[in-house]
């Protein structure tokens, strides 16, 4: 046990902080300081001494330093059981400080609200994290409480022990404490890098914050854990059971689709992190249902991505399938009376999640890969017209549309599609031509349209066989990346068979 007889105050968030204030006062805990938080506690009507009386040195440079002196530093980091460390205590009159309550300058706030670099930079707190990391690091004699959330746990502490901590718990908030100045710097850190336009330094630090633990991973032997970079950019779950492993997984390929179609607009439905079914129709229920049409069976069990605020209508016709979890921009009041009569149906209002800065990693071991995600915004710039035949508008927007999609789907992925709807998917092959009997077989069984089917592939057709099967099962324009060695076989094949074919300029895998 270690007797908390001086405590040092610094916060930046200064709520709930009576109670604390209070049991250090029963507990006769001298308190020290400075700035807001003095101007706080003493608004409170608490016994505190300004940092400048305490170490007898006034504030400088525009209040830059304040706790960076010696008295201070001293008298958290000296080992109590040192007789060295005892001894330049006593020759300097310094005092001990066995309690650090420090919060840092709200810098993640700053530079979500402002660009403005200088005004950041004021914005990086030093004082604050060199005593955090000077009390965590002597946690043997001092504690230290780097969040409002801690206080209830240091008031029982106190309350317990009689105004003593115990090692157990000292240990345990070096290590919060620790985690803090780490996020900080790395939030300081990749601000830095973005600033100076480097995606790849020679240190990456990636820095996030817990959600929740999962029950269990991708199989039930699994650990597993969500994390979420910014807590207010966030799924928010209106019902429903707690989102498993799997869920996450594919509502990350159901938003992926979804934020890639136009504002507003279109139904996703993601099985095993493929589509199974995607529509950009601008009528809601025309979207969901087209969607749903494009492959009834796999949506069994799915999850659907409602890109626009959900009604009673699509409500209805989604209540009518079992479904693992819905997404949408917000649910209306008769939606959600439908939908809440299946207990497990997990509902995701999704309207607050948008995509800035948007990176994929892989790993395994220590190995990390890294890359930005792919979410070019096509433009008909972005595509040629190599056949003599040429798309009417409404072709072309099918193809693109189609291509959209493909490029969200595993790799070998064909896509085909009609009126801005999916009508046969095939992925995940290691074989084109495979992908592309799924496709077609899948649109045989449900749709049947009756002409301008489009295809879409996410790579090139390396020999003729691939295309010629989709021109022999109605396609009549297909989309898919230049590159290939046999393109002008391919282009020759299109035009001998009166066949749009459109080259894209980027290829778009998805492994």
């Amino acid at each position: 046990m270690r007797k908390i007889r001086s405590a040092l105050i610094s916060l930046s968030d200064k709520s709930n902080l009576k109670p604390l204030l209070q049991e250090l006062r029963r507990n006769n805990i001298k308190i020290i300081s400075s700035g807001g938080t003095f101007r706080v506690i003493k608004k409170l009507k608490f016994k505190c001494l300004d940092v400048s009386d305490f170490t007898g040195f006034k504030e400088i440079l525009s209040g830059r330093v304040k706790t960076l002196h010696p008295k201070i530093h001293a008298g958290i980091l000296n080992k109590r059981n040192n007789k060295s460390h005892s001894n330049d205590i006593k020759k300097n009159n310094f005092e001990n400080i066995d309690l650090i309550i420090v919060n840092f300058y709200p810098f993640e706030n700053t530079i979500e609200q402002t660009k403005n670099h200088s005004k950041i930079i004021e914005k990086i707190d030093v004082g604050g994290p060199a005593m955090v990391r000077a009390a965590a690091k002597n946690y043997n004699d001092v504690t230290v409480i780097t969040s409002v959330e801690h206080y209830s746990e240091l008031i029982n502490e106190l309350k317990k022990n009689k105004g003593s901590t115990s090692l157990k718990f000292r240990e345990k908030m070096s290590r919060l404490a620790f985690s803090e100045t780490a996020y900080y710097d790395a939030v300081i850190s990749n601000y830095f890098n973005k600033f100076c336009n480097i995606d790849f330094p020679k240190r990456k630090i990636h820095y996030t914050n817990l959600v929740e633990n999962l029950r269990y991973g991708e199989n039930p032997h699994q650990v597993a854990a969500f994390y979420s970079q910014n807590l207010e950019n966030r799924l928010n779950q209106m019902h429903g059971k707690t989102l498993s492993y799997n869920n996450y997984s594919d509502i990350f390929a159901a938003l992926t689709i979804s934020k890639s179609l136009p504002k507003n607009t279109g139904t996703v439905i993601i099985k095993h992190g493929n589509p199974c079914g995607v529509s950009a129709l601008k009528n809601n229920l025309d979207s969901c249902k087209a969607a749903l049409k494009s492959d009834p069976i796999s949506a069994f069990g799915g999850i659907v991505s409602c890109n626009y605020k959900l009604d009673h209508k699509v409500a209805f016709t989604l209540n009518k399938i079992f479904l693992e979890v819905i997404i949408a921009n917000g649910f209306d009041k008769k939606a959600l009376k439908i939908l809440e009569s299946k207990k497990n149906l997990r509902l995701i209002d999704s309207s607050n999640i948008s995509f800035n800065e948007a990176w994929k990693f892989n790993s395994l071991d220590n190995f990390t890969l890294l890359q930005s995600e792919d979410k070019k915004i096509f433009s008909n710039k972005d595509f040629r017209i190599v056949s003599k035949k040429k798309p009417s508008r409404s072709q072309l927007e099918n193809l693109i549309f189609a291509f959209n999609v493909c490029r969200y789907t595993k790799s070998n992925a064909i896509i085909l599609a009609n009126n801005k709807s999916t009508i046969g998917i095939g992925s995940g092959q290691p074989s084109r031509l495979d992908s592309c009997e799924i496709a077609i077989n899948k649109m045989n069984k449900f749709s049947k349209p009756n002409n301008d089917i489009v295809a879409a592939s996410d790579a090139f057709f390396p020999f003729v066989d691939g295309i010629e099967k989709l021109i022999q099962s109605g396609i009549s324009a297909i989309i898919q990346p230049a590159g290939s060695i046999k393109d002008k076989e391919i282009i020759k094949f299109a035009n001998e068979t009166n066949t749009v074919l459109v080259f894209s300029k980027t290829r778009h895998f998805r492994h």
